[in-house]
């Protein structure tokens, strides 16, 4: 990498918590822009992904859970 492209990248950010989720939501479905995609890898911390992907990961399991124990009840 020269010194040109290392400064012409933009200053990273901190990101709100709703940016996060969006990012982590887009992950998940595997639906995200480039320009998203550029600001998440931008050095950003990366403990904050794995917490949200972690999260994300156990509500899910958690809603398929109790969903497939209401259609059992419900048949």
């Amino acid at each position: 990498m020269n010194s040109k492209d290392s400064n012409t990248r933009k200053p990273t950010s901190k990101l709100s918590v709703f940016q996060v989720i969006i990012s982590t939501l887009a992950a998940a479905v595997g639906v995200q822009s480039s320009r998203n995609r550029e600001r998440d890898f931008s050095g950003n911390n990366l403990f904050t992904y794995v917490a949200a992907g972690l999260i994300f990961t156990a509500v899910f399991v958690a809603g398929l859970i109790m969903w497939v124990q209401h259609l059992l009840a419900s048949s």
